[in-house]
């Protein structure tokens, strides 16, 4: 190759260069495009959201506690004889009943001294009234005119006589109660807590001798929540009984100790002042007779038992329930509107564990998803699972899911004997 056809190589590659170039201006490659995708992209269940009529149930808890609780003590000294086998932990007994004796015999020689001492005024009186009366005759057969004075007719020591057999008449009263003080007896129906003491014992007075409570009631003090308060009817009143003549507020209690137990209870009282610790009030529920017939066969209630409670509150007519599942972060909720999936904000009149009432955010008809959603965003198109098949939800019909690992695909449609 000569020297000068070496000189043209250089410009005839840029000028091929530049012919490629100009052709593939002139002729751009084009990339397949992907079509706008206006199907569903997730199918989602629903409930319509309506208007309805809801008792508010109120969620509390408590301890069972005696309405009536004491501590039997002795009044007289003395050592104990005897002591009923119901005084055990956790017996019972009823309202009457001897519960242990004291020695009884030095305060049966107190009363014969008390009846001797008595017996001993009342003579001392009768020489008195004799006296006085023999000095009012000698007065009168002196021929003395007016009233004798007090001294003559002895008063002063008629009225001492008096006084002795007053205070040997309280002598023995006193004797007779400290005898029957020797006999302890049940001022009430009810069970023992705790025995203190037993036989053999010597007991001063005050001596506990046992803790006891009645079982014709026992009582459930329950906390309700700050927001709770105008949901419930508060037993309130100036006046003793009833307020106002309505019926007392059920409760349900309810234990798991023993079994899963129920029991029916009323609402009695409110406390008058707020918990200073927990910041509320507090309501006293009573159990009638929890101990009786109708409860027999069955794992009776113990002291200190920890139980829930339902307390029937208002009944709210006309409100937006919805279920506390389909709330996320307690604010906002997902609607499907011309089958776009949107959020709403609402507000929360009252809520429990399982149910909320809506007092704003959500009207009468909408459809609320109650399908567990994730990180998704508003306006995301959706079809309603269930709506191609009624024919109703106002969206496009639903996508197909793909099936699931393991699952076996469906056949596709034949058409004229060939797969198409």
């Amino acid at each position: 190759m000569n020297l000068k056809s070496r000189k043209l190589i250089p410009f005839a590659i840029f000028g091929g260069l530049i012919l490629l170039a100009v052709v593939i201006k002139m002729n751009p490659p084009e990339a397949p495009q992907r079509g706008n995708f206006g199907g569903p992209q997730m199918v989602v269940e629903t409930t319509t959201v309506k208007r309805q009529n809801y008792q508010v149930q109120l969620q509390s808890y408590g301890t069972v506690q005696p309405r009536t609780r004491s501590v039997l003590v002795a009044q007289v000294s003395g050592q104990i004889i005897s002591v009923n086998e119901n005084v055990r932990d956790g017996g019972f007994f009823e309202a009457g009943d001897v519960l242990g004796r004291i020695d009884p015999r030095d305060y049966e020689a107190d009363v014969r001294i008390a009846e001797a001492a008595l017996a001993d005024a009342r003579q001392a009186l009768a020489e008195a009234e004799a006296r006085s009366n023999q000095a009012r005759e000698d007065w009168e057969r002196l021929g003395n005119s007016g009233d004798a004075p007090d001294l003559v007719l002895r008063v002063p020591q008629l009225e001492a006589a008096k006084a002795r057999v007053s205070s040997a008449e309280s002598a023995l009263q006193k004797a007779n109660l400290d005898l029957e003080r020797t006999r302890i007896v049940a001022p009430f129906s009810g069970r023992v807590l705790r025995k203190l003491v037993d036989v053999g014992q010597v007991v001063s007075p005050n001596t506990q001798l046992a803790e006891i409570y009645a079982t014709d009631v026992v009582e459930i003090r329950l906390p309700v929540r700050n927001r709770d308060l105008s949901f419930i009817d508060l037993p309130e009143s100036f006046r003793f009984g009833d307020a106002d003549g309505k019926p007392k507020t059920a409760v349900t209690i309810h234990s798991d100790l023993i079994g899963d137990e129920t029991w029916n209870a009323q609402l009695v009282r409110t406390e008058g002042a707020i918990d200073a610790t927990a910041r509320q009030l507090h309501v006293i529920a009573h159990i009638e007779d929890p101990f009786g017939p109708e409860n027999v066969g069955r794992a009776p209630l113990k002291i200190g038992q920890y139980v829930t409670a339902e307390i029937a509150g208002v009944r709210q007519s006309d409100v937006l329930v919805i279920p506390n599942s389909t709330i996320y972060q307690g604010s906002y909720v997902y609607t499907v509107e011309d089958g776009l999936l949107s959020r709403k904000d609402v507000e929360i009149a009252w809520q429990n564990d399982n149910d909320a009432i809506i007092a704003n955010g959500l009207k009468h008809g909408d459809q609320l998803v109650t399908t567990p959603l994730g990180q998704v965003t508003s306006g995301l198109r959706v079809a309603i699972a269930g709506a191609e098949r009624s024919g109703s939800g106002g969206g496009p019909p639903a996508a197909k899911r793909p099936p699931a690992d393991g699952e076996r695909k469906p056949a596709e449609p034949k058409q004229n004997g060939a797969e198409r």
